[in-house]
């Protein structure tokens, strides 16, 4: 039987690396928008000061190879040898039951490069190598002149698995489905951006908002913002490369789930009641599945990035020990809409995509750990915002895709004024349709701005000045330190 030579696995690296010939990466590549995190994630790429490898994270299609290839474009441009860069997808056939070190030392040995040599080793979807993470970590700690970046799309393997084998080694980074800042830029609408004004946050709201329904529909994958051929088949986009390869591909397989078709029953059931309050009780009914199997499910999709849930508090703001409610979001609004068919802004279903479209610009951030929502008997809030260190709550809000509590603000807003007053809070924010106003009702302050500027708000100011700061939106921290771990000096 005929097997792989060495020297057709080298041909194959050398066309996996074409900067190696050309100098550079793809001009096509090169003239695709850069994402909002690309500058934080650059900062971990050439850090030396700690020894780790970089593990960036997130859902398919959002963009992960991409960034990665404009990484190395930007190392090119910074002055890095192109023949010092090394990129690997592992999940290339021809690579198949080859290592990690294996694969580097045929790189090194290409190029005649050394063990001390600063080189860039970057590995795409390492997740399909076994034991990713533990021959990772050791390349790590074997070749620490070397920086290497690895990326992968079964992020519940990375996660777990970087957090257990990786400690000390291993810097985690989030790449989630674009924002709608981003997005705006992506389709060439920075003039609506642009032109809203911090101050008065005066823009021309009605193209804002057409542009935030294009986002609630198509507008949280990079690939389907450039592409119209992918948009307009946006049922089949979602379909076959985002649910099916999640669900049906790389959760069994990581997780030994027998029976696939229920497990994507089960998330076809959560993505139609995106926003909505659901029970254990309630789930099991609606997809046949066990309650045991639920918790189980709910915890691998949430890894993936699929889904975020949302605990709830009592009107006195405190948690319920025992969680049987919870709010589920779906962490891209355009997969309810290419499942389920588009929506446009008098659908009935609009309200509940504007608050998990809203909810998917803070679901990256700290924000997302903080925040819950209160229901009792008689009344809700959407959004309430817990305090670190004392628990109250700091800040409540409520989204709406309507002008109604503008209209009858007492009547509308009936619920959020009494938490108000219970927690004694002295405002809080609605998030309307178009309605932009302050009204003063039994001493609350209802600050009101359409959804889609508050969204705008939180993606460009909240996660676009943490990331400009250098800091991960996730946690305040730095994301490049000067210090070791304990786990380093070992």
């Amino acid at each position: 039987m005929l097997q792989i030579t060495d020297i057709e696995i080298k041909k194959r690296l050398a066309f996996d690396n074409p900067w190696w010939e050309k100098g550079g990466i793809d001009t096509e590549v090169q003239g695709w928008p850069r994402r909002a995190y690309f500058d934080g994630f650059m900062r971990l790429v050439e850090q030396t000061a700690v020894n780790r490898a970089v593990v960036l994270m997130g859902p398919r299609r959002v963009g992960k190879t991409i960034m990665l290839t404009h990484a190395i474009q930007k190392l090119i441009d910074d002055g890095v040898e192109a023949n010092r860069i090394f990129y690997v997808a592992v999940d290339t056939p021809t690579y198949t039951g080859i290592s990690l070190e294996q694969l580097l030392r045929w790189f090194m040995e290409m190029h005649g490069h050394e063990r001390a040599d600063r080189l860039f080793v970057i590995y795409d979807e390492i997740q399909y190598h076994p034991d990713w993470e533990r021959h990772l970590k050791s390349l790590v700690d074997s070749f620490p002149a070397m920086r290497f970046i690895a990326s992968g799309s079964a992020a519940a393997a990375l996660k777990v698995k970087s957090n257990e084998s990786g400690a000390g080694r291993f810097t985690d980074f989030l790449l989630p489905p674009l924002n709608f800042a981003e997005f705006l830029r992506f389709t060439g609408q920075e003039g609506v951006d642009k032109a809203i004004d911090l101050a008065t946050m005066e823009c021309d709201l009605d193209q804002l908002n057409e542009a935030f329904v294009d986002y609630v529909n198509f507008g949280a994958f990079p690939e389907a913002v450039l592409k119209p051929d992918v948009r307009a088949s946006m049922d089949r986009f979602v379909a076959n490369d985002i649910v099916d390869k999640v669900l049906l591909r790389d959760l069994p397989s990581l997780y030994g789930i027998a029976d696939t078709q229920e497990l994507k029953r089960f998330f076809t059931v959560l993505a139609y009641n995106t926003s909505m309050e659901v029970s254990f009780e309630g789930l099991a009914q609606a997809s046949g599945v066990a309650k045991n199997t639920i918790r189980k499910y709910l915890d691998y999709l949430e890894a993936a990035f699929l889904i975020h849930r949302l605990r709830r508090v009592d009107q006195n703001a405190r948690r319920f020990k025992r969680v049987t409610h919870f709010k589920v979001y779906l962490t891209n609004p355009c997969i309810r809409a290419a499942l389920f068919g588009p929506v446009n802004s008098k659908s009935k279903v609009m309200g509940l995509m504007a608050e998990t479209a809203y909810f998917c610009q803070i679901a990256p951030s700290i924000l997302s750990k903080i925040t819950y929502y209160a229901r009792w008997v008689g009344g809700e809030v959407d959004l309430v915002e817990l305090n670190l260190v004392n628990q109250r709550p700091e800040q409540v809000g409520e989204i709406k895709w309507s002008d109604r509590p503008a209209q009858k603000p007492a009547k509308e807003l009936k619920s959020l004024i009494a938490f108000c007053k219970k927690n004694k809070l002295s405002s809080a924010e609605i998030y309307t349709k178009s309605a932009r106003a302050v009204f003063m009702c039994d001493g609350i302050a209802l600050n009101m701005m359409p959804v889609s500027e508050a969204s705008w708000l939180k993606a460009r100011v909240w996660i676009g000045e943490l990331i400009a700061e250098g800091r991960d939106p996730r946690t305040l921290d730095p994301l490049v330190t000067e210090t070791q771990s304990p786990n380093e000096k070992t």
